[in-house]
């Protein structure tokens, strides 16, 4: 490590920078770190730039004074996506999770949905864990320990903050001692976190053996009872607390701690480089685990997580955009003369089906008006669109579409295409619902010399599979959930 030199430019000798130049710089191999809320510090090879915005030009000279009083350091970090490529980063010792992100949002140029997360992968112990956006990185690295093959991974987790939207989705409540009348209330403020109680497969000290015991999570720590579901305190015994731990997931769980479930996580000290420190529990679903994770997270950090999970919206204030809720939506009938509201479910799906046919022939037709190109040079073409989306992946298999739809959050609408490992030519929908995923096939019909691609039977099809996503991501039709969030891979 070695401090750098500092310079300062002011509004006198560069304008404000707008997000494209940004991306320029970024580009010429400077390294953006966005740290402050008027000022954008540039780290290049030699030098620190801090660019201030219009009207603000006193500020950077405190933010310089700071600069030097702080004695700032720098060091490389290595970052993975998935496909296992890194990229190697100089940022300074004090650079946070979200930091992190938003440097490879504009880096790699994606569209930053805020979903971005840094993850702690230690493969000599097989866990790994969401690195929260407030977290500072150069701590988290200092807490690994002797795990020299551990890696920092760039990747998508849409159930970072899912809780905060749909806190009941998260807390069962056979879960939950508190009523579920409050439950919004409580975990939007997220100033109080409920008491979480259920069985838990827990791993003996020392031991291959697993035993069930009745768990209880409260504030000050977690217990488990020595007679059946007794709650009184001269039945419960203190498991762990979250002051200096983290809880990751367990990998490979049956395979590595013979573990009866792979729903499995652990309680890992913040020094603890063992994996026989780890304190290994397994629940018996996902929405077990997920409802216990979560708990430990928000007992851990508290309102920190709601303030990470409103930042960027509030940063968005400044430019409102529209939002229009899920349930704000309705079903309308425009096949006629007249535009009207559709109330009945049945009619609704009916009218889907038709949107879809509809919209086959209207790119039949855009198709025809365009050189009327033949059916053999439009197949090819339909066959090939699909290639370069983000939302396919080619040859993957089912258990890998599973996979990685868990890595990237199992929530509602979160899915992939696929090719067919099963049937040649013909793809697979995978969809994530109520914490499930699910394989539709999508099959090739062919009508009249034309190719098209249909999920049920027939009944909608679709020039191409762009056609498919767009029209499932508008309407359920036979799928349980709408296609929300697509799975991607970038390349760092």
């Amino acid at each position: 490590m070695s401090r750098k030199h500092l310079a300062l430019f002011t509004t006198n000798k560069i304008t404000a920078l707008s997000p494209t130049s940004l991306q320029i710089l970024n580009g010429l191999g400077i390294y953006l770190l966005l740290r402050l809320t008027l000022v954008h510090l540039i780290i290049s090879e030699h030098l620190v730039y801090i660019f201030c915005w219009p009207g603000c030009e006193e500020l950077p000279v405190a933010c310089l004074e700071f600069c030097l009083n702080k004695n700032y350091f720098f060091q490389v970090i290595k970052v993975y996506d998935e496909n296992n490529t890194s990229k190697a980063v100089e940022v300074p010792t004090d650079v946070t999770a979200r930091d992190i992100c938003q440097l490879f949002v504009l880096k790699t140029h994606c569209i930053d949905d805020h979903s971005w997360t840094l993850i702690d992968h230690l493969t000599q112990l097989g866990i790994e864990r969401t690195i929260e956006d407030h977290e500072y990185v150069m701590d988290v690295q200092s807490g690994r320990g002797m795990d020299t093959d551990s890696r920092l991974y760039f990747r998508k987790n849409y159930a970072k903050y899912e809780f905060f939207k749909k806190p009941l989705d998260f807390f069962p409540d056979h879960m939950v001692s508190i009523s579920t009348e409050t439950n919004d209330i409580t975990f939007l403020k997220s100033s109080t976190c409920p008491e979480i109680h259920g069985h838990l497969h827990v791993k003996e000290q020392s031991k291959k053996s697993w035993k069930k015991f009745y768990f209880v999570l409260r504030r000050s720590g977690l217990y488990f009872s020595t007679k059946g579901t007794s709650k009184e305190p001269r039945h419960l015994q203190f498991f762990a607390d979250f002051t200096d731990s983290d809880i990751y997931t367990v990998l490979s769980a049956k395979k590595t701690h013979g573990a009866p479930t792979e729903f499995a996580f652990c309680v890992k000290a913040t020094k603890c480089s063992s994996a026989r420190d780890l304190k290994l529990l397994c629940a018996d679903d996902e929405q077990t685990k997920t409802c216990w994770i979560t708990a430990m997270r928000l007992l851990k950090f508290g309102m920190q997580l709601y303030q990470n999970f409103i930042q960027p919206h509030q940063k968005q204030k400044a430019s409102p955009v529209r939002s229009i809720s899920e349930n704000s939506l309705v079903a309308m009938d425009f096949s006629g003369q007249k535009t009207r509201v559709i109330e009945n479910p049945s009619e609704a799906l009916s009218v889907a089906v038709e949107e879809g046919l509809s919209w086959r022939r209207k790119s039949c037709h855009r198709l025809s008006c365009h050189g009327s190109p033949s059916s053999t040079q439009t197949s090819v073409s339909n066959l090939a669109i699909h290639l370069v989306q983000p939302w396919f992946h080619g040859k993957m298999s089912r258990d890998e579409a599973q996979r990685l739809i868990m890595q990237q959050g199992p929530i509602d609408g979160v899915f992939l295409l696929r090719d067919s490992q099963s049937n040649p030519k013909t793809f697979v929908l995978s969809l994530c619902h109520m914490q499930k995923i699910k394989h539709f096939q999508i099959v090739p019909v062919e009508d009249d010399g034309e190719l098209f691609y249909t999920l049920d039977d027939g009944h909608t099809r679709f020039t191409d599979l762009i056609q498919l996503v767009e029209f499932y991501q508008l309407n359920r039709g036979i799928l349980p959930c709408r296609l929300k969030h697509h799975c991607t891979r970038i390349s760092l």
